[in-house]
């Protein structure tokens, strides 16, 4: 080893300072030098240093640069690069529907296949996939989503309601408050086990999928910390797997999901749900050129699905019962309009009884726009593109971010953004589209929306009719933001008190 002497020790901390210096520099020139406005960057965190430590949730953040700058279109930031954050409605729809094929890349789409192959193999879904694969595979999803496939199994569904109301009301007679984004997370968990794989979680037998299936959104140090230097340093991330290798999800998940396919095709058992779908496309890898069929990336495909199939879902659930507690007038009358249909029905709901339901509509657009489980869409240029009717040119690889918590609480737009009215959504209201989006926009837009509108509404359904839910001394008033979250998520959860109704 090289003996270092004073001299040479200062040279390289010179060196490292010029370093430093030039690239915060570089930083700070980028988007001036595009004629961009954005806030001052700090060496070495750019703008996130706040994020880094859990000072502030990225929902929050990018909604006060978003208000720092109401007069741009557009607005530079850094995290571990140079990234722009969308303001304006026709560059956003420019953006992810009109130029979709120079920005169908999500940012963060990673080589599984080599680089996060230890780390994070799991991820290698529909959600995070380039579009070589990306393309195909959707088209081959798409059957197990449609409007006739949710009609087909909605008796399935129903079946969940009824193995989850026992659970509730066991629950409920205990007396004391409930956290209701864990009583939801069941509710969903078992919904979408059953629609996508065929299995009852409500059972002794198959429980142990619940429970892994709500630590993969957990916020814990481990989670938080994996979180964060895959957003902030994602050439760190990449090595992580060699060194700390994911050991209990992802082996957990490949093990589940391939012994299911084993199973089934051993007893030549067929059943029209995404397991299905799955097995399928591993029978005729023909059809997929560009994907190599692993048993992981399988496994991968499904537990993609299952998490965001549950997750977004019981989010959704339980701010929509959190806003419902804090408006017990908004309550009642979405109660009247669901024991109207019940007393129609029988109590024996079906598809189209959801979607008549206007009053439980409005109530669920409300929730997602104060509420997008995805505070921000992420997009990568693959050329270098200039923005329409502007000057304004990006380098190929640019990240572009659209800020859905943003825009849906924009004063400008809707009127005391951060008060619950599920009238913003009338008929007669006219805003453009793009103000609106929770659930995407243009071709990769969230291929699951139809199946967790029903899956939600089934579960406000299933807990108003005959049960009122109001604050406790444990809900959080007024609301937080977990910064350490994945996805937009209550600190410390959201309890209430709920009181079983005379019906």
């Amino acid at each position: 080893m090289a003996n270092f002497g004073y001299v040479e020790i200062l040279y390289i901390i010179v060196l490292l300072l010029i370093v430093i210096y030039s690239y915060q520099q570089y930083n700070t020139d980028f988007w001036k030098s595009r004629g961009v406005v954005g806030p001052q960057p700090l060496p070495f965190f750019g703008n996130a240093k706040d994020m880094m430590f859990g000072k502030i949730s990225q929902a929050d953040y990018i909604r006060k640069v978003y208000n720092e700058f109401p007069n741009e279109k557009m607005v530079g930031l850094f995290l571990r690069e140079p990234f722009l954050l969308l303001r304006d409605p026709e560059v956003i729809k420019e953006i992810l529907i009109e130029e979709f094929s120079k920005f169908a890349d999500r940012e963060n789409n990673f080589d599984y296949s080599v680089k996060y192959l230890q780390t994070d193999p799991m991820s290698a879904h529909l959600v995070n996939l380039e579009p070589e694969r990306w393309r195909p595979l959707r088209t081959k999803y798409i059957p197990s989503f449609t409007a006739t496939k949710i009609k087909d199994m909605f008796p399935l569904l129903l079946e969940c309601c009824k193995s989850f109301e026992k659970y509730f009301e066991a629950e409920v007679a205990k007396g004391k408050p409930i956290r209701c984004d864990d009583l939801c997370a069941k509710f969903t968990i078992n919904i979408i086990s059953t629609y996508a794989f065929g299995i009852d979680t409500s059972t002794t037998e198959n429980a142990e999928i619940c429970r892994k299936g709500r630590e993969i959104f957990k916020v814990n140090l481990v989670n938080a910390l994996r979180f964060k230097i895959k957003l902030y340093a994602p050439t760190l991330y990449a090595l992580i797997g060699y060194v700390i290798p994911e050991k209990n999800l992802a082996p957990y998940f490949t093990k589940f999901i391939t012994e299911v396919i084993k199973y089934r095709e051993k007893h030549n058992i067929k059943r029209i749900d995404f397991i299905n779908t799955l097995m399928e496309i591993k029978k005729h890898p023909e059809n997929l050129p560009t994907v190599e069929l692993t048993d992981t990336f399988i496994a991968a495909q499904a537990t993609g699905m299952f998490a965001a199939g549950f997750e977004t879902s019981s989010t959704t659930m339980s701010h929509a019962l959190y806003e419902l507690a804090l408006n017990p007038k908004i309550q009642n009358k979405l109660r009247e309009e669901i024991r109207e249909y019940h007393a129609k029905n029988n109590g024996i709901w079906t598809s189209e009884d959801i979607g008549e339901m206007e009053y439980l509509e409005k109530v669920f657009k409300e929730t997602l726009r104060m509420y997008p489980p995805t505070v921000i869409l992420q997009r990568r240029a693959n050329c270098n593109y200039t923005f329409k009717g502007t000057k304004i040119t990006i380098p190929k690889n640019t990240p572009v971010w659209i800020p859905l918590f943003a825009l849906q609480r924009d004063s400008n737009v809707f009127p005391n953004p951060d008060t619950f009215d599920p009238e913003r959504f009338n008929e007669d209201v006219n805003r453009n589209s793009i103000y609106y989006i929770p659930f995407g926009a243009g071709p990769r837009k969230c291929i699951g929306i139809r199946m967790g509108s029903y899956e939600t509404k089934l579960g406000i359904i299933q807990i108003l009719c005959n049960h009122r839910v109001d604050v406790c001394e444990k809900t959080l008033i007024p609301y937080q933001t977990d910064p350490n979250a994945m996805l937009l998520t209550p600190l410390g959860g959201i309890y209430l008190k709920i009181t079983k109704l005379e019906t």
